[in-house]
């Protein structure tokens, strides 16, 4: 058994009286796993829908923590994100994709198939969809054991509204449960959570207990930098936008130091970003950088650059250089 290395060696480290409850609880867990007494689930399950369905805010709820990018604009999700959920009993990886739509560039279709490819190494999927309308085409493109949950039911005024979607939703043989849900208000997440498990496979932790996501701190500042620019600019700006962390130097004594470039297609658009006398870049970087700080737990100084890269989202070396490819 090396599943609980870690674990095992941090508490044999420590002197028992000076064990917290959590090592208690840990090991209590180790104990019974190696002795049989209790079998441990994990996973991989993968979260699908639409575009602004709620996927990320699934994610970021199940998390307890922000670790996705949520604004009120679609397609904000461009990345891959594993977000790792563990305890005594469990480790679920969850991977947030972006939105399955009809893609009309290069940076789309990269996005759109890389959504779809998370479904080959998967346990389960997660389809996240409304109760106005039936997914059957994205359906069909599932091959895995399927958990169906109808969000925003907040939204409708009769519940029962929702039986014929739910018949209809039945038919699928890949689909093992429906949950009507509300991401937004916590409404049936922890039943969502718990069929999760319950059709997990037996097995052993991929990733170290304490792990939140298989991604680097450098990644996680440019989506908050880039969560930003959804929330600040205009319809199409966010659209064009990528973000690059060109430095991050982490200092033991004073701030970390943090330079981000952000790459748009047209002088025009960069105007933008910058603002008349630089006021909505240095508004950016104010915002940024306290949500930065908060993720970090470190006082941060944030640098922004705004550079022109002519038809960045068609061009597939720079979607590789981006980090899309």
């Amino acid at each position: 058994m090396n599943f609980y290395k870690e674990d095992i060696t941090i508490i044999h480290r420590k002197k028992l009286a000076n064990l917290k409850f959590s090592d208690i609880i840990k090991l209590n867990a180790i104990i019974c796993v190696i002795c049989g007494f209790k079998k441990m689930k994990s996973g991989f399950v993968t979260i699908l829908g639409r575009p602004n369905v709620g996927k990320s805010t699934l994610l970021n709820k199940f998390l307890g923590a922000k670790l996705v990018a949520v604004t009120p604009k679609p397609q904000t999700t461009r990345h891959k994100i594993l977000g790792i959920l563990s305890s005594a009993d469990y480790q679920i990886i969850f991977t947030d994709t972006p939105g399955i739509f009809k893609p009309s560039y290069t940076l789309q279709k990269v996005m759109v198939k890389k959504a779809l490819s998370t479904i080959r190494d998967t346990d389960l999927a997660v389809l996240l969809v409304e109760p106005f309308e039936f997914e059957d085409e994205i359906i069909k493109k599932i091959n895995k054991p399927t958990l169906i949950a109808i969000n925003k039911i907040d939204l409708l005024k009769n519940k029962e509204a929702m039986l014929p979607l739910i018949e209809a939703y039945q038919e699928f043989k890949v689909v093992k449960e429906i949950i009507p849900v509300s991401v937004l208000h916590d409404e049936n997440l922890d039943k969502l959570k718990e069929s999760l498990i319950n059709l997990l496979p037996e097995g052993e932790p991929y990733y170290p207990t304490d792990s939140l996501s298989d991604r680097p701190e450098r990644f996680f500042v440019s989506e908050m930098i880039r969560e930003k620019i959804f929330f600040l600019y205009g319809e199409e700006i966010p659209y064009v936008s990528a973000v690059m962390i060109e430095e991050f130097k982490e200092r033991k004594k004073g701030k970390y130091f943090i330079r981000a470039t952000i790459y748009v297609e047209r002088p025009s658009e960069k105007a933008i970003i910058i603002g008349k006398g630089g006021k909505a870049i240095k508004k950016l970087g104010i915002d940024a950088r306290q949500d930065i700080e908060a993720w970090l737990q470190h006082d941060v100084y944030l640098e922004l650059w705004v550079k022109v890269k002519e038809k960045w989202r068609r061009n597939l070396q720079d979607l590789k250089e981006f980090g899309y490819g």
